[in-house]
Formats: C-alpha cells, structure tokens, sequence
C-alpha cells in the first residue's frame, strides 16, 4: 500500500471513530470527502501551524460545514492544535471540536459555518478582500499578498440561493483565486440529489463566468491533487465538480442512509479492518512524517514569505509602512468625521450618512462596501473612490446586483480575510434577505456595519411591500445584534464608533425623510445607548422615548404636554447599549418617579416595553398601511403630536 493511500485510510478511520464515540456527526460526507481534502493538505494548502493567522496564508471554508470531523482530523494529522483527545471530545460541550467549525474555536477554522451555502459567500468575500491587498500593495518582484481562497461545498451547499447569488458575482468580479471544492455526491438527507435537483452544474457555473474542472475519480488521491494544481492556474474562479461516493467504505456507502450514520462499534471494527487500520485514535510515525512535510513546507513558506517582507521593507519604505498601517482603527478621528458632517445636520440620516462614510473613508484605507443595487437610494457610497470591478481592485463601491443575503455574507468574508471595515446596504424592509448572514456575523462578532434606510411608514407611495414594520424587531432579536437608529448626524457616529472600535456588528436604520435639527442630541450619549435629550425634572410626571425620526416628534409633543405636566425626552439611537449600562444610569435616564412612561418608534417591537419599565406604554405601528405620501402615511398610523398628546394624556387619566 502506498504511504498516501496508508494516510488517507487512517484518514478515514479517525473520521469515523470520532464520530462513533460521540454518537453523533456526519459520516458520509467525512468519508466521501477525505481524499479531496487531504490531496489539499498535502499539496497545495498554505499553512504554518506555528502561526496560523500569518497575513499570506491560504484560507479554507468549510461552508459544508457537517464535514467537521474529517477536518478536525486532517488538522490534527497536519500538525495544527486538535489532539487527538480533542477527536475524543468531538462535540462536546466546552471541547475545540464543536459539531460545526466555529470561528475562534479551533485553530486552523477561518468562519463558522453550518447554514449551507453561507461559506460561499464568505469564500467570495475573502478573494474579493485578497485581490484589494494584492494590488494596493504587491510589487514587481513583490507578491507580498499572494493567498487562495479554498471553499468545500455539497450538493446542499449549491442549492442554497445565498451560495448561487455569491457565486454569480464571483464570476463577474473574475476572482481567479478563489477555488470551490465541490464534493458531488449526488446524495441529500431526503434521498437522492434528483428528487429536488437535476440541473447541470457544470454549465451553470461555466455560464456565470467560472472555470470547471470534472473529476471522474473524485475518490482518488491523485486526480484530486491533478486537478487542484490545474486550477490554481486558472484566470476565472474555479469549481472542481468531485464524482464521489458519500459513505464509501460502508454497508449503505452511496445512500442516504449514511449522511449521519453512527457506525456501531462492531461495523467501525469491520470497516477499520478493510482499511487494514488496527490502532484506535492513532496516526502511525511514516504518515505524522509524510504529513509533516506539507507542514514544513508551509513554515517554509512562510519564513521566505517574512524574508520577502523585510526587503520588501527596505526597497518600499512607504507601501511597507502603508502595509504595516493598513488595518489600524487606533487612529480614526469620529470626532473628526462628526465636526466635518456638522453642516449636514437636519437632513436625512441617510443622506448624512453618505457624507459620513467618505469622511470615514478619507482616513480608512482598509473601508470597502457596498449595496445592493439600491446605492442611490441608501446613499451607501463613498465619494470618489471608483467602483471594485474585474478591472478596478482599487474601487471602494461593491455594487453586489439584487443580492441581499448574499451581500451580508460576502461582507463577513471581507471582514474575516483580516481586519477590513466593510459596510453592505438595502431597504430596511428587505433586511429579512439578509438575515441568515447577520446572524452568523453576531455569533462571530464581526465589526461590519449595515445602512438599512427606508425605516418607516415615512417611505410613502411605495406602500405596505415596502413599509418596515416588523424589522426592528426581528433584528434586535438576534443574539449580540446592535441596532443604531440615529436621530442626527452626532449619533450615527456614535454608531460607528461601536462597531468600529467596539469591535462588533452595528445595524443601522436610517430615514428617507428630513429629520429638523434636534437640541440637545449628544454623541456621547448615543455611545450610551439612551440619554435625556430634555431633562425637565429629576422626578417627572411623564417620560417620553423616542428613536430616530420620532425623536423630534417626542420633543414637540412633549412641548405641548408640558403645559399640563413635567415631561423628560429621551433619545434612544440604541436599546441594545442601553441595556448594557449599569441599572443606576438607567434609571436616571429613565426615572422611576415618572408616572408614565412612553416608548414612541414607527416600528411594532415589543422589546421597548423591557426598557420602558413596569410604566411603559409603547406606541408604536399596528398594520400596514396604504400607499401615500410620506406624511400622509405617518399621519394616518398616527404619528402626529395632536394624536400622542391625546394617547398620553388618555393613559395618564387611566393611571388616575
């Protein structure tokens, strides 16, 4: 037996044995699979187990994510972190080898990945990232940035909208280093892939602009490793369609049986022996040692890589040091950005976000972003800064088509290539396309900003299909989201220093309307989620709290309930920063003395009642409503200051 065939083999029995002694996991992808990623490892894979974030490494996405434990056990083989008692604690809680790959986690997994399909776009979003370092800052006789960007996907993985959305947009951007891995089974948890899916792979991506490789023997050490090679010389993106056998190897190899089947002891004992593989948990010295050969190899790589580095220091002062800066968020200057933005001050917030982003942009070489196809509407572009094109690395406007979600997931990529800013941008009301990738960028606590504009009944003519009613609520509603919904141009800053320097995902809801200058707007208060924007009384009779657009509205109608009764404002850009305070600001901003408490947002979310006290009241949108004008429309939801003035004061006779 060959000493390749002899590492794949044991491969495969470490595959199956963590997957039987946790009595859970994903066989069939594991085993079906092993010969493509090993081929990778061992060939082709850029790597230093010694420093595995080292700015030039290749990048692996396992965007078929159930495929972990083969990848844990290729990682352990290769040298990297995961021991083989780590194999033993195979999804585990607490263990470094959780069900799926999660980010931070693990070494050696770049992105969390689960939701089939995600990973492709993320794979998109770390070769768009590359070529941007490569050619701001490679040189003749310099290729300081020269990485690939590997992604492993299943049949599931190319169904998915997200994954064919970012895949079209590869093509077009022609992002030659960026290679899908395509494990072609033709097998799905239902049965087999023609139930649902009888579509030709191949020229579907041959007609979106990629590179296809065929794999027959897809099984096969060798031709996986051949066909690998061929495509890293490629000028398109490619796909490597694998012909394999899900499960090979077992009583129900080729089946859907075998996607998530535990072998018993007894079976794993047969299968271990036709692999002629005796040990249990085991890596025998010859293939560690053929395995540890890729591994130096990449170390080796790496070290030339440092060396190319410091002359490259020497021959290029300014780019090294341009390099060396590139990705520093100490030196951005919010309080810069706001006193440039000033003059704006009593338009939309969506238009003084467009101001704001090219300020940031001015001082942020690493800033790239884009919408999705809705720019001059969001506003969500810099100022002369070219569009990113097949033919243009250097633009800092992505123009990612009607994409939505996998816009969102592109960006996460950007953003886990390495330290980027990115922003991405739509309709408020078209968030839910997106939410899958918000999601997965909360649970990785990537600092990405989204601009949602639209973000009240105020959008008018284009009526209930684009009124966002419900969308506040869904995205406060994931873990870890923050949600900024300024109300002038010194609380959007205040959102981007969040994400920015808090290092974490930053919503924004931005209005299509003019919102008047508000008095007493504070950045520094926005950078604590709510604050009293009119304070009356330390012991007021009423409370009023407002986000955005309604926080003018607060104001005025608080101007004429204060004929009446003492009545304190409050602005609140972000309840997810308020709730972070301690209980002592809270209650200063929101008194416990006032009688009533009032939470006033043209959305229908629930959650303002947590903040708002066992006093609050929420008034807020109950339906749809029709087309119209803008003001028409608010007017007849009932955001008016004659119609709040007579729900406060109805609620106050009430507590009476």
């Amino acid at each position: 037996m060959k000493l390749t065939q002899k590492a794949i083999n044991y491969l495969k029995a470490l595959s199956a044995e963590t997957i039987t002694n946790a009595k859970s996991g994903h066989l069939g992808v594991s085993l079906g699979a092993s010969s493509i990623l090993f081929a990778l490892f061992k060939d082709h894979y850029n790597f230093d187990v010694s420093d595995t974030d080292f700015l030039n490494r290749d990048r692996l996405v396992m965007s078929a994510g159930h495929a972990s434990a083969l990848y844990y056990s290729l990682l352990s083989m290769f040298g990297f972190n995961v021991s083989l008692q780590d194999l033993k604690e195979f999804r585990k809680y607490g263990s470094k080898t959780p069900g799926h790959p999660e980010y931070r986690v693990t070494e050696g997994v770049e992105v969390s990945t689960g939701p089939l399909g995600q990973g492709v776009a993320n794979a998109v979003g770390m070769a768009i990232a590359e070529t941007v370092m490569e050619e701001r800052f490679n040189t003749v006789g310099f290729n300081i940035i020269d990485n690939y960007t590997y992604c492993f996907v299943g049949d599931g993985c190319l169904m998915e909208g997200v994954a064919m959305e970012a895949a079209s947009l590869a093509g077009n951007l022609k992002l030659n280093k960026l290679i899908l891995l395509y494990d072609s089974n033709e097998v799905t948890i239902d049965g087999s892939l023609s139930l649902a899916n009888r579509e030709n792979i191949a020229k579907k991506f041959s007609a979106m602009g990629w590179n296809v490789i065929k794999v027959a023997r897809g099984n096969s050490y060798w031709w996986c490793s051949q066909a690998i090679g061929r495509a890293k010389k490629s000028k398109k993106p490619t796909i490597i369609i694998f012909n394999t056998t899900i499960g090979i190897g077992t009583q129900k190899e080729g089946t859907s049986a075998v996607h998530a089947a535990v072998l018993s002891d007894e079976e794993l004992a047969t299968f271990k022996e036709n692999l002629k593989v005796k040990e249990s948990f085991y890596i025998p010295s010859d293939v560690r040692e053929l395995c540890m050969a890729s591994t130096r190899r990449g170390k080796l790589n790496h070290e030339k890589w440092n060396q190319n580095l410091a002359m490259y220091s020497s021959t290029h002062p300014e780019l090294y040091k341009s390099l060396m800066a590139f990705f520093d968020r100490k030196k951005i200057n919010f309080e810069r950005i706001m006193k440039n933005i000033s003059k704006y001050d009593g338009q939309s917030t969506r238009k003084i976000n467009h101001y704001a982003l090219s300020e940031l942009a001015y001082q942020c070489p690493q800033l790239i972003g884009g919408t999705a196809d809705v720019g001059p509407s969001t506003m969500a572009c810099i100022d002369n800064a070219g569009n990113f094109s097949a033919g243009y690395r250097r633009g800092k406007n992505i123009h990612f088509g009607v994409r939505e979600h996998a816009m969102a997931g592109v960006c996460n990529g950007i953003a886990l290539y390495e330290d980027f800013i990115t922003f991405d941008s739509t309709f408020l009301a078209f968030a839910n396309y997106a939410i899958p990738s918000l999601r997965m960028r909360s649970m990785m606590k990537l600092p990405v900003m989204s601009f949602f504009t639209h973000d009240s009944l105020a959008v008018g003519q284009d009526g209930p299909s684009h009124q966002p009613i419900e969308q506040l609520t869904q995205l406060r509603a994931i873990v870890g989201s923050t949600i900024y919904r300024p109300c002038d141009y010194k609380e959007l800053v205040a959102g981007y220093y969040t994400c920015v320097r808090g290092y974490k995902p930053v919503a924004f809801a931005l209005s299509r309307q003019d919102i008047p200058h508000i008095e007493g707007a504070s950045y520094d208060g926005a950078l604590l989620g709510g604050y009293l924007i009119q304070n009356v009384s330390s012991k007021p009779d009423i409370v009023l709290v407002a986000s955005g657009a309604e926080v003018d509205l607060a104001v005025k109608t608080a101007k004429e309930l204060s004929k009446k009764y003492q009545v304190n404002v409050v602005s609140m850009p972000s309840i997810e920063v308020f709730e972070q305070q301690t209980n002592g600001y809270k209650n200063k901003i929101i008194s416990k003395e006032a009688s009533l408490v009032v939470g006033i947002e043209a959305s229908n979310d629930t959650k303002w009642l947590k903040i708002l006290g066992e006093k609050g009241v929420f008034f807020g949108v109950e339906q749809y409503m029709h087309s119209g004008n803008g003001e028409e429309v608010m007017a007849k939801a009932g955001f008016t200051v004659k119609n709040l003035v007579k729900f406060v004061e109805a609620k106050m006779k009430s507590q009476k």
